[in-house]
C-alpha cells in the first residue's frame, strides 16, 4: 500500500477532513442566539464528564464532610473563576485552529528551543498518572464493594479485577477515536449523574438530616475553617475545570468545528464576524457547562455537609466510599448502599471515559513539539493518539493497583493541578495580547474578569506549593 493510500485509509481522527487544517471550503456561518445555537455544542459536554465525578465526589464530599457548610462558597467561587481562562485559550484556539499545547510552547522565555511551559506540561504527566489513577481507583473499589472477587472487597485480588475489566472497557470504547462517540456519551452520562445528585440533595429532606436555608446561607458568608486548607486547595484544583480541562477544551472546541468553520484568517471583516459568532457560540458551551458541573459539585458538598458532618466522620483510605455511602445508608436505609455504588463507580468511570481521549490528545501534541512526530502528519498523529488510548488507562491501572488510595491521590493531583492553572494563565495572558486578533476580543468587562480570575487561579496555585511543601 502506497503511503498516501495508507494516509487517506487512516484519516479518520474524527471526520474524513482533518478538522486542525483551516480550509476555505470548510467555512460555515455561525448561527445567532440561543436556539438555534443549542445544535453547535457539545464540547464543554466532554468538558463537564471530565469534571463532574472525580473532584465532586471525593473532594467536594470529603470537605463538606470535614468542615460542614462553611466552605459552600468555594464551590461556586472555585468553578466560576477558571472559566474566563477557559474561553479566553478557546477564544485564541478558535480564531488560530491551533490547539492549546502549541500554544504554550510559544510562550517565552524558551528552554533548548521549546517554551518553558512545554517542560512544565511534561512534568504535569505526574499530575495526569497520579489523579486518574486516583479516579480508577475509586472506580474499581466501588464495582469490588459490590462485587467483591474472592469475599473480599479491599484485597488487591478483587481491586486489580475490577481495575482491569474497567480498563479494559475505556478502551474498547475508545478505539474508534471519534469526536461524536466521545460527545454523546459524556453528554448522556453527564445528565444522568447530575440529575441523580440533584434528586439525592432533595430527597434527604425527607430524612433527619435535612438542610436547612440558615445552612446554605452559612456557608456563602465566605469563611474559612481551620485545618481544612489542604482538602480545600485539593478541591479548588479537581473541581471545575482544571488544568487538564483547560487544556482539552482547546480540542475539543477545534474537533467539533469552531476554527474549520470560522476559517483561516485572511484579514477580511467577513473572517472577523464568523469568529465573533463562533466564540460566542463557545461562550454559550462553556457558560453551560459551567452551570452543569457547578450545581453537581454544590450537591456533591451539600450531601457530606448535611449527613456526614454531623456524625464525624471523614472519609480516607480505602474506606473513602464506605463512608461516603452512609450518606445513604443513614438516611433511607442499608437497601441504598448498592444504588450509591452504582452511581459513584458510573460518575467515576465517566470522568475516565472523557480523560482519556482529552489527555491521548494533550500528551501527544506535547510529544510532537519535543520533536517525536509531526503533528500535523494526520497519519502519525493517529497512531500517537490511539496508542495514548490504550496505554494512558493500562499506566493508569497499574498506579491504581499499587497505590490503593483514591482520595489520596485525586487530592494530590488537585494541589498539582493548581500549580499547573498557574502556568496556563501566564500563557493564556500572552496568547491573548500578542496573538489574538484583536477583532476578536471582549470588551472591558470580560477582560476585568479575565484577569481578576488569573490572579485569584495564581494565587491558589502559590497557596498549594506553599502547603504542598
Amino acid at each position: 500500500m502506497s503511503d498516501d493510500v495508507h494516509l487517506m485509509a487512516d484519516e479518520t481522527i474524527l471526520d474524513a477532513k482533518d478538522p486542525y487544517a483551516l480550509t476555505k471550503d470548510k467555512i460555515k456561518d455561525p448561527p445567532k442566539g440561543w436556539g438555534p445555537s443549542l445544535r453547535f455544542l457539545g464540547p464543554g459536554m466532554v468538558t463537564s464528564a471530565a469534571v463532574v465525578g472525580s473532584g465532586e465526589l471525593l473532594t467536594a464530599t470529603t470537605l463538606g464532610a470535614k468542615v460542614g457548610f462553611i466552605l459552600l462558597w468555594l464551590v461556586f467561587v472555585s468553578t466560576f473563576v477558571k472559566v474566563g481562562v477557559q474561553i479566553e485559550l478557546a477564544r485564541w484556539s478558535i480564531s488560530t485552529g491551533e490547539p492549546s499545547v502549541a500554544g504554550y510552547n510559544r510562550v517565552p522565555p524558551f528552554i533548548a528551543k521549546r517554551g518553558w511551559i512545554s517542560w512544565v506540561g511534561l512534568l504535569n504527566f505526574t499530575q495526569v498518572v497520579i489523579g486518574q489513577g486516583g479516579v480508577l481507583a475509586a472506580a474499581a473499589l466501588a464495582l469490588s464493594m459490590i462485587v467483591p472477587i474472592n469475599g473480599d472487597p479491599f484485597s488487591t485480588l478483587s481491586l486489580s479485577f475490577w481495575v482491569v475489566v474497567i480498563v479494559v472497557g475505556v478502551i474498547a470504547i475508545h478505539l474508534s477515536n471519534r469526536y461524536g462517540i466521545v460527545e454523546r456519551i459524556a453528554t448522556a452520562l453527564v445528565l444522568i449523574v447530575t440529575v441523580a445528585t440533584i434528586v439525592m440533595v432533595f430527597g434527604i429532606e425527607f430524612t433527619p438530616f435535612a438542610w436547612s436555608a440558615g445552612d446554605i446561607g452559612s456557608g456563602l458568608t465566605f469563611q474559612v475553617a481551620a485545618g481544612s486548607m489542604g482538602i480545600a486547595l485539593g478541591m479548588f484544583g479537581f473541581t471545575g475545570v482544571g488544568g487538564g480541562e483547560i487544556t482539552q477544551y482547546t480540542y475539543w472546541c477545534v474537533e467539533k468545528g469552531y476554527a474549520a468553520w470560522t476559517g483561516p484568517n485572511d484579514g477580511s471583516e467577513e473572517w472577523a464576524e464568523r469568529a465573533r459568532g463562533w466564540i460566542a457560540v463557545m461562550k454559550k458551551d462553556a457558560w453551560v457547562s459551567w452551570a452543569i458541573y457547578t450545581v453537581s459539585t454544590a450537591a456533591f458538598y451539600i450531601l457530606g455537609a448535611s449527613v456526614l458532618h454531623p456524625q464525624g466522620l471523614e472519609p480516607s483510605g480505602n474506606e473513602v466510599l464506605e463512608v461516603i455511602s452512609k450518606m445513604f445508608t443513614d438516611t433511607v436505609g442499608e437497601w441504598s448502599k448498592v444504588v450509591f455504588l452504582l452511581l459513584a463507580a458510573l460518575a467515576l468511570i465517566k470522568t475516565l471515559l472523557a480523560n482519556v481521549p482529552g489527555f491521548s490528545r494533550q500528551v501527544s501534541n506535547t510529544l510532537a513539539v519535543f520533536g517525536v512526530f509531526d503533528w500535523k502528519n494526520v497519519h502519525s498523529r493517529n497512531v500517537w493518539m490511539r496508542g495514548l488510548i490504550v496505554g494512558l488507562p493500562i499506566i493508569w491501572g497499574a498506579f491504581a493497583i499499587a497505590l490503593k488510595a483514591p482520595l489520596t491521590m485525586v487530592l494530590t493531583a488537585g494541589i498539582l493541578n493548581s500549580v499547573f492553572l498557574m502556568t496556563i494563565v501566564i500563557a493564556v495572558v500572552y496568547l491573548s495580547r500578542k496573538e489574538t486578533d484583536p477583532r476578536v476580543r471582549d470588551g472591558k468587562v470580560f477582560t476585568t474578569y479575565l484577569y481578576v480570575s488569573g490572579i485569584a487561579v495564581f494565587m491558589v496555585g502559590v497557596l498549594s506549593l506553599i502547603d504542598a511543601l
